[in-house]
């Protein structure tokens, strides 16, 4: 038996997305499958205190040897695809679901004068239509009493029926208006059985039609003034939408596809494939590679797809995220490997294109799971410190890597980002963010020369301290606090070319700071530009330190983006704050702690806002009003002076 700890997942490698798990044994083989709404809290549940656990989930943990994940959008399709790997898996702890006639379906008699639906199992009658299976008997259950609402059909008993007919009462369902009470004629059988072709047409996904007349019903009710009948179509309409959460996992049962997705980076590409069979899901793959060139993502297609299907067979429909450059020969070859027409394309819209996005989904997950095993991986990391201590020429492996950053809008909210990578992993405590204070404008030299002189002014500073009073700990000798500038990066990564490195290497020259190497890297190419170098330093992309570099470099783009777009948010409040006569400093900074963007104060009304410390209702309706006229100012496009609105 083996031990869960020895394979359960790193800490924030698994989702909190919806989705449907399975455990297998060290032969492949699957033992469990199960769904969750939340897939990190329902995986982490298996690996606390084994004497916390069932006897039957303890024997499954120590039976499997691997537990793998697939993201889904919505609980409707982790149920769906829960009951196709369990059908197809058979796996020995799911005793509940070894029989296929257990799982439910809805059921709609059609051959009866006044249909019925109804929730069953078992046997099927001719001439009655059924939908599903599900996975939970609940789940469909609760989907009906919501259709109800919105179609007032029949679901009693047949016993029921004729019992409320003798009497001339309907039951309680016909008071409550779930149903139209065809037991006591307040419909005929005609517009009953119309009410039952409008469930089923929704339980097809043909509900585009049922929204418009609808809408239209609603509309002219509205109109004749009987507005108790649009509020109840009103709140059909959104049972409708609400029952109606799309679920792209169960296609037309004719439909034999691949859909693939891809989630990539500079240097690798992660695939997924869905393999559909008979409209459902019955596996997927995802395969990680490096990037060998820099092809797009139509390239990247076309060379995955004629290695994919060079030793598998090729189905009716391929749904891709972008087709190949020459996507009609691929599809000939494809075709003449199959032996019938394949049918290559982009879905841009319904149950397929929903369905390429779960796909995408899983790929960048996959992608992000990859390189989480990656980066915690201590023999990798000691390989990259070693490679870039070789390459760049440093005396020793660079254990403290700093990366910077500049971002602004147009030149305003300019702002810096600094982030620290220790023993080659991030060290997030460490980060710091800086304001750009000297100037203003679109300066991204003068920019990256001041949050580079502040932070090794600090350095400078805090060993200043340290030499007064005569210590070589890192700990400031009056409060005991830990003098993190003080201790000094190995390598320097600016993200950037040639002139950000030249700026960066003036700037810590100008302090007369030693024992520092600065190197920059630029984006496109992912090429190494060094301080007074003319031509830049290529790594091999396989290479584990330009993988390093790369973390760090995106690192502190994605840290100065999110420190800028803060900003900006907080200075569009404050400026429609302006036009509020008498909103002080102290009013003012309540508000942005509370909401920090326009958007989010946007969605306050008055009384939310009255119910600040020291927002009266006065100052919650002048505050909205400045909203209101902001938001019918004429917006532009800074970068292209185009009027938006």
């Amino acid at each position: 038996m083996a031990d869960p700890s020895t394979y359960r997942p790193a800490p924030g490698e698994i989702p909190t997305s919806p989705g449907v798990y399975r455990f297998s044994d060290a032969h492949g083989g699957v033992v469990y499958v199960g769904k969750a709404k939340n897939l990190r809290n329902r995986l982490n549940s298996y690996f606390q205190d084994e004497s916390a656990l069932h006897p039957r989930t303890r024997t499954m943990v120590r039976t499997a040897g691997r537990v793998e994940w697939t993201v889904v959008q919505n609980e409707l399709e982790s149920l769906q695809l829960e009951y196709t790997w369990i059908k197809q898996y058979r796996p020995r702890f799911n005793i509940m679901y070894r029989d296929d006639k257990s799982y439910p379906w809805l059921c709609v008699s059609w051959s009866e004068e006044y249909p019925r639906v109804f929730v069953g199992r078992g046997a099927k009658h001719r001439g009655w239509r059924y939908y599903g299976p599900f996975g939970k008997a609940w789940a469909i259950r609760e989907t009906l009493d919501m259709l109800l609402h919105v179609f007032p059909m029949r679901s009693c008993t047949k016993g029921a029926f004729n019992a409320a007919a003798q009497s001339g009462r309907p039951c309680l369902l016909g008071y409550i208006g779930k149903c139209s009470a065809p037991c006591v004629g307040r419909v005929g059988a005609d517009e009953h059985r119309a009410i039952a072709a409008d469930l089923c047409a929704f339980m097809e996904g043909r509900t585009g039609r049922l929204e418009r007349k609808m809408t239209e019903q609603m509309v002219q009710a509205s109109a004749e003034e009987n507005f108790e009948r649009a509020a109840v179509l009103r709140d059909s309409l959104a049972a409708l939408a609400e029952a109606g959460e799309r679920n792209a996992i169960v296609l037309p049962e004719r439909t034999d596809a691949d859909v693939v997705a891809l989630a990539l980076d500079p240097l690798e590409v992660a695939f997924q494939v869905f393999h559909v069979r008979g409209g459902r899901v019955r596996g997927e793959r995802s395969w990680v590679a490096d990037r060998a060139d820099d092809a797009d993502e139509g390239g990247l297609v076309e060379s995955f797809l004629l290695t994919l299907y060079s030793d598998s067979a090729v189905p009716r429909e391929v749904l891709v995220p972008a087709l190949p450059p020459d996507a009609g020969a691929l599809a000939e070859l494809l075709g003449a490997q199959r032996g019938a027409a394949v049918n290559l394309h982009v879905p841009r819209r319904g149950d397929k294109r929903v369905l390429l996005d779960t796909v995408a989904q899983n790929a960048a997950q996959a992608l992000a799971r990859h390189k989480a095993r990656r980066s915690a991986d201590l023999e990798t990391r000691n390989r990259a410190l070693a490679e870039l201590a070789e390459l760049l020429e440093l005396p020793e492996a660079p254990l403290r890597i700093e990366g910077y950053d500049i971002s602004h809008l147009q030149g305003t909210q300019a702002v810096g980002s600094m982030v620290v990578f220790e023993d080659g992993m991030a060290r997030k405590s460490e980060y710091r963010r800086f304001v750009i204070k000297s100037f203003e404008g679109s300066d991204d030299l003068r920019a990256m020369d001041e949050v580079l002189t502040r932070r090794f002014g600090r350095l400078l500073d805090d060993r200043a301290v340290l030499r007064d009073a005569g210590r070589d700990a890192l700990v400031d000798p009056g409060t005991g606090r830990p003098l993190k500038f003080a201790y000094a990066p190995s390598l320097v990564v600016i993200d950037g070319g040639p002139l950000q490195v030249e700026a960066a290497q003036r700037a810590v020259d100008a302090l007369g700071v030693t024992g520092v190497r600065v190197i920059g890297l630029a984006k496109r190419l992912e090429e190494v530009w060094l301080p007074g170098e003319e031509y830049p330093l290529i790594l091999p992309r396989t290479s584990e330190g330009l993988y390093l570099l790369q973390r760090v470099r995106d690192e502190s783009h994605r840290f100065a983006i999110a420190h800028h777009r803060r900003r900006r948010s907080a200075a569009m409040v404050e400026s429609v704050l302006d036009q509020v006569p008498g909103l002080g400093p102290v009013r003012r900074a309540t508000i942005l702690e509370r909401y920090g963007s326009l958007k989010r104060l946007r969605g306050a009304g008055v009384a939310e806002l009255a119910g600040l410390p020291g927002i009266g209702r006065a100052t919650a309706e002048a505050i909205v009003a400045a909203l209101a006229a902001d938001d019918a100012a004429p917006a532009v496009n800074t970068t292209t002076g185009e009027i938006l609105r």
